[in-house]
C-alpha cells in the first residue's frame, strides 16, 4: 500500500493511493497514518479492503508528511561507503546516530527555509524507515517484523551549524523545514528489497546525487536492531539511513543552497519530492 496524509498543514487527513493512482480517503477507518494505525494487524485490515470502493478525493490537495505524530526522528550518518569517502571520514565501525527534532518535519513538496545566518545549507536524499511495531532489544533476524514501510526523506543540513559551531551535529540538522518526508509511506509488502533502490537528487535541474541503497554500510535490519539497543522504538518512529555521494559539502568547490532554488529527488518505488528554497522569516 501507498499511505498518505493530505490537506492543509496541521490538519492532514489519512489516505491511500490505489492501484490506479487515485487518492482515496481513509478518515472513516483510521484517525491518522500514525501510531496504532501502523501496527501489523491494522495494516493488514487496510490492505484487505476494496481500495477502489473507498471515497475518492477530488483535486490535487497538498500532501503532508506521510507519517504523523512522529515520536522520534533518528538518523544514521555516514552510512554509504562513497559518501564517507567524499566527506573525508573513515567508514564507521558502528552506526553513527543523531536525532532530528520532529518540529523540522514537513510535507514532501513544502518549501524549505534557508535559516537566518546560514551559509552552507545542503541537501541529502535518504531512505526512511517507518516503525510499525514496538522494538526493544530486537535481533537482526527479527528486525523486519518491526518495520511498517519506507519513504523518502530529504535530510536537509546546515553544514556550518553542524560542523563548525561545536557540540553535536544536531544544531545543523533540526532547523524548521529540514525534514521533508513522503510523498508516500510504502508498506513492506511492496518493497521486495530495500537494499536495491536507485535514488537521485537534482538542484535546479542539475543532477547532484545519483546512488543506490546497495552501497549502504549498515542495512535496514542491522540499523533497526542497533537503535533498539539504545532506545525503544514505537509505531510511527522515523529512521533515516544515510545518503549517497553528491552533497554540496562534497563538491569541488562546495556548493550550497540559496533562496529561490528547487530540489527534486526520487527513490525507485517510493515516489518523488520537489521543494523550493525560501529565506526564513
Amino acid at each position: 500500500m501507498k499511505l498518505v496524509r493530505y490537506g492543509e498543514a496541521g490538519h492532514e487527513r489519512p489516505g491511500l493511493i490505489d492501484a490506479s493512482g487515485v487518492l482515496r480517503d481513509l478518515s472513516g477507518l483510521v484517525p491518522d497514518i500514525a501510531g496504532g494505525a501502523l501496527l501489523p494487524d491494522s495494516l493488514a485490515r487496510l490492505r484487505a479492503l476494496d481500495h477502489a470502493g473507498l471515497p475518492a478525493v477530488d483535486g490535487q490537495p497538498r500532501l503532508g508528511a506521510c507519517v504523523g505524530q512522529v515520536g522520534k526522528f533518528v538518523c544514521v550518518g555516514l552510512n554509504y561507503t562513497d559518501h564517507a569517502a567524499e566527506a573525508g571520514m573513515p567508514i564507521p565501525e558502528e552506526p553513527v546516530l543523531f536525532m532530528k527534532p520532529t518540529s523540522c518535519i514537513v510535507g514532501p513538496n513544502d518549501d524549505v527555509e534557508i535559516p537566518r545566518g546560514s551559509t552552507k545549507t545542503d541537501w541529502e536524499i535518504e531512505l526512511g524507515i517507518v516503525i510499525g511495531k514496538p522494538a526493544k532489544y530486537v535481533s537482526v533476524e527479527d528486525a523486519y517484523d518491526h518495520v511498517a514501510g519506507y519513504c523518502i526523506v530529504n535530510d536537509v543540513s546546515e553544514r556550518a551549524f553542524q560542523l563548525e559551531r561545536g557540540g553535536t551535529w544536531d544544531k545543523g540538522k533540526g532547523c524548521d523545514t529540514f525534514g521533508p518526508v513522503g510523498p508516500w509511506l510504502v508498506t513492506t509488502d511492496e518493497i521486495a528489497d530495500p537494499h536495491a533502490l536507485d535514488m537521485w537528487l537534482e538542484v535546479d535541474g542539475v543532477r547532484r546525487q545519483t546512488g543506490s541503497t546497495r552501497t549502504m554500510i549498515f542495512d535496514v535490519p542491522t540499523i533497526v536492531s542497533y537503535i533498539s539497543r539504545f532506545m525503544s522504538l514505537q509505531p510511527g518512529d522515523l529512521i533515516t539511513t544515510g545518503t549517497p555521494p553528491g552533497v554540496g559539502l562534497g563538491l569541488k568547490p562546495p556548493a550550497y543552497l540559496t533562496p529561490g532554488q528547487t530540489m527534486h529527488l526520487a527513490i525507485s518505488g517510493l515516489g518523488e519530492q520537489r521543494q523550493k528554497t525560501v529565506a526564513a522569516g
